[in-house]
């Protein structure tokens, strides 16, 4: 069964907490602490699998969660990290936050692994809290809570150029005849209920990939039909493919076809309409001598707006060499990336929310400067400072924030240290 969209909740694994213990050996009555850490939550990660095309292993389950991390132990030893929890989707597949819509990361191009969801931190053991003053803590610290996100996956279709038009004006075929793809066709509307993607070659010139969309008709920007199913799709392609039946076979004027076609997609998303199109007026061999040739009374209502008409016949292939080389032609003068959408929903900063305190003081024994505060200790648990993106994250976390307003408050110059419970960095404007 295809799938292209699928509604899941995920949960990142928590952090196991740390362990309270102390040494009890045999002519050693009173030894120190010795609990250890809990183990790291488990994170959720997309990875593309290039042998998956639909999203249908989503269709029956729709909660997933990581291993949570274990809890330390005595004798200092650690708990176990919690497993990852690796979700495979097809090439294409767009991620978004499913309350506001907005993209987290699409899986297309170079994304190919993305770490959605971190897990949290394990919690320090007992044997981090000794001090001279203080040598038999009994206080570990707990593990980072797991973080949950509702998501809503997309599938959309990666492919130089789509076809796009009404039920049975022979889209299927034209893709039959110029590619190895063999969609299904017969002579009954919405026949394609999948996109098929076909890849053209060329003799002296580059294949491209064609995708047929399924089928539109009017209404389908406001979801009449399958309308959200089918437009998506057409939202990665380079170049639109207009198939119109110029016979009027279905008892439809081609001309108004069009324009009601090119009217769902601007309603449906105006950027489409700034896209290279070329209409493939089809079905030649069934407009009979002596009848207007409709052809020309489509040439006469698109051409002036440079939009280029071929005439053809999916069936005998007639007209369609020399609109494939145009096809060709228009790609090799724009990008050879694939549409890529970018994000603009962050997990991350579902940590700046909230209005959990923060103290900003200077140590001057230590000569350093200490931020602390549970939303800052929850957003080192769940932050990988070690790569650069957690590193950005973690300085607009500490502007967005107010504490670098209030370390300069204090008279931190550059140079000096920063201490951020185990973190330490030196301060530079």
């Amino acid at each position: 069964m295809f799938k292209d969209r699928a509604k899941i909740s995920v949960k990142s694994g928590r952090g196991g907490n740390g362990h309270v213990s102390f040494r009890r050996e045999k002519y050693v009555p009173n030894g120190g602490p010795d609990g250890g850490d809990g183990g790291t939550g488990g994170s959720i990660i997309l990875e593309v699998d290039e042998g998956l095309n639909t999203l249908a292993d989503f269709r029956h389950q729709r909660k997933f969660k990581a291993a949570d991390g274990s809890d330390g132990d005595k004798k200092n030893k650690s708990g176990k990290s919690g497993a990852d929890l690796i979700l495979k989707v097809p090439e294409g597949t767009v991620i978004k936050e499913a309350e506001s819509d907005k993209i987290i990361i699409d899986m297309s191009g170079e994304n190919r692994r993305f770490t959605l969801l971190t897990g949290g931190r394990g919690g320090k053991g007992n044997q981090h809290y000794a001090t001279s003053t203080m040598q038999a803590p009994k206080y570990a610290q707990p593990g980072q809570p797991s973080r949950e996100l509702n998501i809503l996956m997309e599938l959309k279709v990666i492919a130089d150029a789509g076809l796009i038009g009404f039920p049975n004006v022979g889209k299927s075929t034209f893709l039959t005849k110029v590619s190895n793809a063999r969609p299904k066709v017969a002579n009954y509307h919405f026949t394609t209920l999948n996109p098929y993607l076909g890849v053209v070659d060329l003799n002296e010139a580059k294949g491209f990939v064609v995708a047929d969309i399924p089928g539109l008709i009017e209404g389908a920007s406001t979801g009449v039909g399958l309308g959200f199913e089918f437009l998506r799709h057409i939202e990665r392609t380079k170049v639109l493919i207009h198939v119109v039946d110029a016979s009027g076979s279905e008892g439809r004027d081609p001309l108004d076809d069009i324009i009601k076609i090119n009217n769902e997609l601007s309603a449906y998303n105006p950027e489409l309409m700034k896209r290279p199109q070329l209409i493939a007026a089809n079905k030649i061999d069934m407009i009979y001598s002596g009848d207007e040739n409709p052809v020309d009374r489509i040439k006469e209502a698109f051409e002036p707006k440079g939009i280029k008409v071929f005439a053809i016949s999916a069936l005998s292939g007639k007209g369609i060499s020399e609109l494939l080389y145009y096809v060709r032609h228009l790609l090799d003068g724009m990008e050879d990336e694939p549409t890529v959408f970018a994000p603009e929903f962050f997990p991350e900063e579902m940590l700046l929310s909230g209005n959990d305190p923060f103290t900003v003081s200077y140590d001057d024994k230590a000569d350093e400067f200490v931020v602390e505060g549970p939303r800052i200790e929850r957003m080192l648990g769940y932050t990988n400072l070690q790569a650069e993106k957690g590193f950005i994250f973690f300085q607009r976390f500490m502007k967005e924030t107010g504490i670098l307003d209030e370390l300069e408050e204090l008279g931190i110059t550059d140079g000096k240290t920063v201490r951020v419970y185990e973190l330490k960095f030196e301060y530079y404007k």
